[in-house]
Protein backbone atom coordinates (compact mmCIF):
# COMPACT_ATOMS: atom_id res chain seq x y z
CA UNK A 1 0.00 0.00 0.00
CA UNK A 2 1.04 3.29 -0.96
CA UNK A 3 -0.31 6.76 1.07
CA UNK A 4 -0.36 8.85 -2.82
CA UNK A 5 -0.72 12.15 -0.90
CA UNK A 6 1.80 11.80 1.49
CA UNK A 7 4.27 10.69 -1.61
CA UNK A 8 3.24 13.25 -3.52
CA UNK A 9 3.87 16.04 -0.77
CA UNK A 10 7.33 14.31 -0.42
CA UNK A 11 8.34 13.79 -3.75
CA UNK A 12 8.00 17.55 -3.74
CA UNK A 13 9.69 17.95 -1.06
CA UNK A 14 12.71 16.38 -2.22
CA UNK A 15 12.23 13.61 0.26
CA UNK A 16 12.06 9.91 0.79
CA UNK A 17 8.95 7.96 -0.64
CA UNK A 18 9.62 5.24 1.69
CA UNK A 19 7.39 7.79 4.53
CA UNK A 20 4.67 6.86 2.02
CA UNK A 21 4.99 3.14 2.59
CA UNK A 22 5.81 2.49 5.80
CA UNK A 23 2.32 2.43 8.12
CA UNK A 24 1.83 -0.34 10.16
CA UNK A 25 -1.10 -1.84 8.24
CA UNK A 26 0.40 -0.98 4.86
CA UNK A 27 1.99 -4.82 4.35
CA UNK A 28 -0.58 -7.18 5.52
CA UNK A 29 1.76 -10.85 5.54
CA UNK A 30 -0.28 -14.44 5.49
CA UNK A 31 0.98 -16.80 7.32
CA UNK A 32 4.43 -19.01 6.32
CA UNK A 33 4.17 -20.93 3.38
CA UNK A 34 6.14 -23.84 3.10
CA UNK A 35 8.20 -25.42 0.09
CA UNK A 36 5.77 -28.54 0.71
CA UNK A 37 3.29 -26.36 -0.28
CA UNK A 38 4.49 -24.28 -2.70
CA UNK A 39 6.88 -26.58 -4.81
CA UNK A 40 7.52 -24.19 -7.73
CA UNK A 41 8.11 -21.08 -6.52
CA UNK A 42 9.26 -19.86 -9.35
CA UNK A 43 6.15 -20.08 -11.03
CA UNK A 44 3.57 -19.31 -8.82
CA UNK A 45 0.86 -16.90 -9.83
CA UNK A 46 -0.75 -14.40 -7.49
CA UNK A 47 -3.38 -12.09 -7.52
CA UNK A 48 -5.19 -9.04 -5.75
CA UNK A 49 -9.00 -8.17 -6.03
CA UNK A 50 -10.83 -5.12 -4.71
CA UNK A 51 -14.41 -5.56 -3.72
CA UNK A 52 -14.51 -8.48 -5.76
CA UNK A 53 -12.61 -7.17 -9.04
CA UNK A 54 -9.21 -8.50 -9.49
CA UNK A 55 -6.97 -5.96 -10.46
CA UNK A 56 -3.90 -7.85 -10.09
CA UNK A 57 -2.45 -11.18 -11.54
CA UNK A 58 1.24 -11.83 -11.98
CA UNK A 59 3.70 -14.98 -12.18
CA UNK A 60 6.82 -14.90 -10.28
CA UNK A 61 8.27 -16.24 -13.50
CA UNK A 62 7.70 -12.80 -15.13
CA UNK A 63 9.92 -11.47 -12.60
CA UNK A 64 13.48 -9.91 -14.11
CA UNK A 65 15.07 -11.94 -11.53
CA UNK A 66 15.10 -15.40 -10.15
CA UNK A 67 13.94 -15.90 -6.87
CA UNK A 68 17.59 -17.49 -5.86
CA UNK A 69 19.28 -14.92 -7.55
CA UNK A 70 17.54 -12.52 -5.34
CA UNK A 71 18.15 -13.89 -2.32
CA UNK A 72 21.56 -14.42 -3.06
CA UNK A 73 22.33 -10.71 -4.04
CA UNK A 74 20.41 -9.69 -0.68
CA UNK A 75 22.38 -11.96 1.26
CA UNK A 76 25.58 -10.39 0.07
CA UNK A 77 24.65 -7.15 1.41
CA UNK A 78 22.86 -8.11 4.67
CA UNK A 79 22.02 -11.00 6.87
CA UNK A 80 18.48 -12.82 5.63
CA UNK A 81 17.04 -14.68 8.70
CA UNK A 82 13.92 -17.04 9.28
CA UNK A 83 11.25 -15.03 8.77
CA UNK A 84 12.30 -12.18 6.95
CA UNK A 85 10.07 -10.64 4.15
CA UNK A 86 11.85 -9.71 0.95
CA UNK A 87 9.46 -7.70 -1.27
CA UNK A 88 10.26 -7.07 -5.02
CA UNK A 89 7.47 -4.82 -6.75
CA UNK A 90 3.46 -5.76 -7.91
CA UNK A 91 2.44 -6.68 -10.86
CA UNK A 92 0.52 -4.29 -12.85
CA UNK A 93 -2.98 -2.75 -11.50
CA UNK A 94 -1.71 -0.68 -9.23
CA UNK A 95 -5.20 1.76 -8.26
CA UNK A 96 -6.50 3.21 -5.36
CA UNK A 97 -8.90 1.42 -2.73
CA UNK A 98 -11.16 3.21 0.14
CA UNK A 99 -12.28 3.17 2.94
CA UNK A 100 -14.79 -0.27 3.74
CA UNK A 101 -12.90 -1.66 0.60
CA UNK A 102 -12.83 -5.33 0.63
CA UNK A 103 -9.27 -6.93 -0.34
CA UNK A 104 -8.43 -10.56 -0.77
CA UNK A 105 -4.94 -11.77 -2.23
CA UNK A 106 -3.37 -14.89 -2.54
CA UNK A 107 -1.59 -17.40 -4.27
CA UNK A 108 -3.44 -19.79 -6.75
CA UNK A 109 -4.18 -23.21 -5.08
CA UNK A 110 -1.87 -22.24 -2.25
CA UNK A 111 -4.03 -19.43 -0.07
CA UNK A 112 -6.42 -16.65 0.20
CA UNK A 113 -5.79 -13.72 2.37
CA UNK A 114 -8.67 -11.19 2.87
CA UNK A 115 -8.96 -7.68 5.12
CA UNK A 116 -11.00 -4.69 4.67
CA UNK A 117 -9.53 -1.24 4.58
CA UNK A 118 -10.04 1.15 7.15
CA UNK A 119 -8.90 4.29 8.64
CA UNK A 120 -6.72 4.76 10.89
CA UNK A 121 -6.81 7.60 13.40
Amino acid sequence: MTARDIQSAAKKAGHPWSVAKGYDTFCPVSRFIGLDELPKPENATLWLSVNGEQRQRGSTSDMIFSIPHLVSYISNIMTLEAGDVVLTGTPEGVGPVREGANIEAGLDGVLTMSFAVEKQS
